[in-house]
Formats: structure tokens, C-alpha cells, sequence
């Protein structure tokens, strides 16, 4: 018989996989293709959300032998403004020069359902990120890199030629797409727990000192208004 790892992960991203690893946990992957057009007046938390369950509930058709289904979904906003992947380099150009020199918010949602039952838990984490001011040349180099273009918000805080931003505080794991205390917090309400320290993986991995992880952590979970897996 063939054994199935626990964690069926509802993505393609290479760097949700890559932050997955660092728990040490056994997961196989799928992809949730759903329809990403933000609702008439939805906020960006409550986008964030809904686009998480919802590629939840897509992953369960393929989630026969896994024990929970796990999807993610991130959001960069300027208050309100939800800024998606740029199409194109004036759409780059527009974002970054939006978000140069400020801060704005990263939602990332995180939601887990149980195979055999249906239970499903999500969690959403948020981080303040300040932007360096970065020069119009730093951004044409970057751009010339192609690397903004599966980016929300049109940048990747870890890319090492560009390193947008000046986060000093919140949950750096937050803004690359997959919070890893917000996970382990919710992966413990199922009875899962990591195979290594999260915390200082994550910190070691990123070269940054967390100071929320132990706060995360040590906070009851929030549960929001219960799923209902189709």
C-alpha cells in the first residue's frame, strides 16, 4: 500500500514549498486553480480569506489518502487597494513606484480542512512592511530581472538584487507567502505537530530576527466564521 504524506499543500508556488520544508513535515502538492477577480467592495482581509478557502475546498477532489488539505493565499494592499500580480512592466513600474519609500500591508490566509471530516480552520496573518527608497534605476534593473511578474505587488521582499524592503519587525515568512508559527498554531488544533524549532528555522533561513514568533504562538487562535467544504 502506498503511504500519502499528511499535508496535501494547495499550491505551485516554489517558495510556499520551500517555507513548508523548513517544518519538516512529509506533503505532496496540488494545484487549486480559482477564480482570483476580487468581489465589488471586498476588503483585502476578507479577500484573502475567501480565496483561501476557497482553494481549499478546489484541493479536496485531490486529497484522497492525505489527512489535511492546506492552502494559502497572499495579499499585498495599500490600504485598501489590493495589488495583484503585474501583467506586465508599466504595471511593475506603476506598483513599485506606489509602494517606494511607505508602508503597506501583506495578508496572507491560511486554511486547513480536515479530509475525513470536513473540519477546516483558517488563520490570517498581517504584516506592516516598510519600503526603502529604492531607486528608479534599482527598479528597471529588477524589472529587467522578470522576477516581478508572479509577484504580488509586483516585488519579492527576499530577492537578494533588489531587497525591497526595511522590515525590521512582523513576520518576515508572512510576506514570502506561507506565516509558519500561524501554521504550526493551526497544524496544532489537528493534532500535528513540526519536526523541528519553526521559529529559529525561519530565522535562520531568512537571516532575521523575529519578534513576534513567541507572541504567535502564545496566542489562542481566532477561529473565523466556520467553512463549509463543498
Amino acid at each position: 500500500m502506498t503511504s500519502h504524506p499528511t499535508l496535501l499543500l494547495a499550491s505551485g508556488s516554489p517558495r510556499r514549498r520551500e517555507l513548508l520544508h523548513l517544518m519538516g513535515l512529509g506533503f505532496a502538492t496540488t494545484n487549486a486553480d480559482i477564480d482570483e477577480t476580487p468581489l465589488p467592495g471586498e476588503s483585502a482581509r476578507a479577500y484573502t480569506i475567501r480565496l483561501s478557502q476557497e482553494k481549499a475546498c478546489a484541493a479536496l477532489a485531490a486529497a484522497a489518502g492525505h489527512a489535511l488539505v492546506l492552502a494559502a493565499d497572499t495579499t499585498v494592499a495599500d490600504g485598501e487597494a489590493i495589488l495583484g500580480k503585474p501583467a506586465n512592466a508599466d504595471e511593475a513600474w506603476a506598483m513599485l513606484r506606489q509602494l517606494r519609500g511607505r508602508a503597506h500591508q501583506v495578508y496572507t490566509a491560511l486554511t486547513v480542512i480536515d479530509v475525513a471530516t470536513g473540519r477546516a480552520i483558517t488563520d490570517i496573518a498581517v504584516t506592516d512592511v516598510p519600503m526603502r527608497p529604492y531607486s528608479d534605476d534599482e527598479i528597471a534593473a529588477y524589472i529587467a530581472s522578470g522576477d516581478p511578474f508572479d509577484k504580488a505587488g509586483g516585488y519579492a521582499i527576499q530577492h537578494a538584487g533588489f531587497r525591497p524592503a526595511a522590515l525590521t519587525s512582523g513576520c518576515f515568512a508572512n510576506v514570502v507567502g506561507l506565516p509558519l508559527c500561524h501554521l504550526l498554531r493551526v497544524l496544532r488544533r489537528f493534532g500535528i505537530e513540526a519536526r523541528a524549532d519553526v521559529p529559529e528555522r525561519c530565522q535562520a533561513h531568512f537571516a532575521y530576527a523575529c519578534d513576534v514568533s513567541a507572541a504567535i504562538l502564545d496566542t489562542p487562535l481566532l477561529l473565523n466564521p466556520p467553512l463549509q467544504p463543498s
